[in-house]
């Protein structure tokens, strides 16, 4: 069977390992850190992972914490007015719950996983002198590795990335001690907390080291009062400050979030950095090919939580193209259809992202005014966090959501 090398120990590296060895492709992973280092580490990520992208680790069985994770069951979108009270709130039930695991539980878990099904785990930061003598060893080499040198092998793609520094301020704690949204209290959900010219608070039930419990994630408006962490406080000041700014800028959240306690020493985690489309193929200076994946060429803002998902539906993509591709070379232009075959899903996610990412026009703040009196639209929405392609059908275009609101009867 082919020899692939998978650079990177990731949501999309792990994923693509464990289903390639069910097809006794002989895999060899490389990670910079061991099971026990990742447990032992800083948060990574929010990765809440809505239905489509938890149906492809059910098909392979590698979803090892659904029983245990609590179920996300909507996602509700609440916008501050002027005087710190609401202008709109309402709360969208998904068709299937979405569930959130701390990447230091599941990475670590995978790794050991894939261990155990007769994978290559070698624990080894590469660098791209590293890098330049192994595709001699294997018949494909993949970078799954979103961050370090390695990511200079793949160029930007201008076309496809309109912005060329971060968005946002990025801040992350993971709690113990937030109350249920007494609104729906039995229903746990993402909430979507929007402070106009400040930012966005999300509030994302998970699963982490030591249970159940709750993510608060800012993101905040470069230069503005949530863009803050440039000091880096430490864990307990880090999370007083996000405690004083919620109860500043989205004071409705406070009361249930005023008693939460971090739920490790690592829990914490601040940053940023510029979404960006990348050219798939990298040319290594011996002038090997190697394929990037998931966010290596394809980072969006977590604005959208599509992160992970992205990242799964990456795996599952580019396992098919392996599959169907069968002995024959993987040359430069397998790797370029490979990730073609991707981008025409991912596209929809980065061009609903960087909308996102800009104050809403006005056929959005209509769609989202709507969404509070009209379920069908709420559940529309909240739905397109599964499958983002629908968004180009009435959410991204102000005539098609013209169209689709008046079909409802919602006057404009």
């Amino acid at each position: 069977m082919p020899k692939v090398l998978i650079v990177g120990a990731g949501q999309s590296g792990l994923q693509l390992a464990l289903t390639l060895r069910e097809h006794d492709y002989d895999v060899t992973v490389m990670s910079a850190r061991t099971p026990e280092e990742i447990r032992g580490g800083r948060v990574m990520s929010t990765q809440a992972m809505f239905h489509q992208a938890l149906q492809h680790e059910r098909d392979h069985g590698i979803n090892l914490w659904e029983k245990g994770t609590v179920r996300i069951e909507g996602l509700g979108v609440s916008i501050g007015g002027p005087d710190g009270d609401r202008v709109m709130d309402w709360f969208g039930r998904l068709d299937h719950y979405a569930q959130s695991v701390d990447q230091r539980v599941k990475m670590a878990g995978w790794l050991e996983l894939l261990e155990s099904r007769g994978g290559k785990v070698v624990i080894h930061g590469v660098t791209t002198a590293d890098l330049d003598a192994l595709p001699q060893h294997y018949d494909l080499v993949i970078v799954a590795a979103g961050k370090g040198e390695l990511v200079q092998l793949f160029d930007r793609d201008p076309s496809r990335s309109p912005y060329t520094q971060p968005q946002r301020a990025l801040s992350v704690a993971y709690v113990h001690g937030v109350g249920p949204r007494p609104e729906h209290p039995d229903s746990p959900g993402v909430r979507f907390n929007i402070a106009p010219g400040a930012g966005e608070l999300f509030m994302i039930p998970a699963y982490t080291l030591s249970g159940n419990c709750d993510i608060l994630f800012f993101e905040g408006i470069p230069g503005g009062p949530l863009d803050c962490w440039g000091d880096q406080p430490g864990p307990q000041e880090f999370l007083d400050r996000m405690l004083g700014l919620i109860r500043q800028y989205m004071p409705w959240e406070y009361e249930r979030c005023r008693n939460a306690e971090l739920t490790d020493a690592k829990a914490t985690l601040a940053g940023g950095y510029t979404p960006v489309v990348r050219r798939p193929v990298g040319e290594l200076p011996s002038g090997a090919f190697v394929l990037g994946m998931a966010d290596v060429v394809v980072a969006n803002d977590p604005i959208t939580g599509q992160g992970s998902n992205n990242a799964s539906k990456c795996a599952a993509s580019y396992l098919d193209s392996i599959l169907a591709h069968g002995d024959k070379p993987f040359d430069r232009e397998w790797m370029q259809a490979t990730f073609d075959s991707y981008w025409e899903n991912a596209q929809h996610s980065t061009a609903w992202t960087n909308a996102m990412l800009q104050p809403p026009p006005p056929h959005v703040q209509r769609i989202l005014g709507a969404a509070q009196a009209n379920d069908e639209v709420a559940r529309r929405f909240v739905n397109g966090f599964s499958d983002p392609t629908d968004y180009q059908h009435w959410f991204l275009d102000p005539v098609k959501a013209d169209e689709y609101l008046t079909g409802l009867g919602i006057p404009s």
